[in-house]
């Protein structure tokens, strides 16, 4: 019995990430938002993966299905190398195309082995490795058609603080809006410095295994009568 209920449990973990797909969600509500160099207003990142997140596991580059992010900006107070007053930028990306925009283009963060992850995911669940960030979230684009200045670059870490600022973006073909090529250097536009409560900050919300469906009933049956046949 003990066997059977093993992998019944095995089938249903089989079935839940087959089917499953977890949404990192990352926005200004939950964050203390400071300026350093010109100002963002808010961000949105969600950022969809398929199957369940594991306790334990590390994520660099993992396999994304879809990106959509949005930051909006002032720029009038101190001026960027883009001459704009402001921007309002959304971006909607499949995996594979997030990470064709660079070589840098990357999510990275590593989930403690105790991290609970029946309640969702918290910030303060996930590894700190001396002073290197928690979660990494780097946008950078080069070269892409058309050139862009404001993708961004997200370092969250364990102390409850955060750096929100553009990416080294460059491009070989002009911003439509200004007709010059894109050269910027990290927080050349904007550089915003974050605060947060690391355990009260969820960004993925809870894994739950789902009840036995019919497909893991039909496995489970075929592999009770299989055991029968063995004994």
């Amino acid at each position: 019995m003990k066997k059977l209920l093993s992998i019944a449990s095995l089938l249903c973990l089989l079935v839940a990430n087959a089917h499953a797909q977890t949404t990192l969600q990352i926005n200004d509500s939950d964050f203390g938002v400071t300026s350093v160099f010109n100002d963002i207003s808010s961000f949105e990142f969600n950022i969809d993966l398929p199957g369940n997140l594991v306790a334990g596991q590390s994520y660099i580059a993992p396999l994304i299905s879809q990106i959509d992010y949005r930051i909006n900006g002032d720029l009038r107070a101190m001026g960027s190398p883009s001459g704009f007053p402001g921007f309002m930028l959304t971006r909607n990306y499949t995996g594979d195309d997030f990470y064709a925009q660079s070589d840098e283009a990357t999510l990275e963060f590593e989930i403690d082995i105790a991290a609970d992850l029946s309640d969702g995911l918290q910030l303060s669940e996930l590894v700190s490795n001396g002073s290197d960030p928690i979660l990494l979230f780097n946008a950078r684009e080069l070269n892409q058609d058309p050139g862009r200045y404001h993708p961004p670059v997200l370092e969250l870490f364990a102390d409850g603080t955060g750096l929100l600022q553009n990416a080294n973006n460059q491009s070989n073909t002009p911003n439509p809006s200004n007709n010059l090529l894109v050269n910027v250097n990290f927080g050349e536009e904007y550089i915003v410095n974050l605060s947060f409560d690391p355990s009260a900050t969820t960004i993925a919300g809870p894994v739950a295994v789902p009840e036995p469906t019919a497909v893991t009933l039909l496995g489970l049956g075929s592999m009770t009568a299989l055991l029968r046949r063995r004994r």
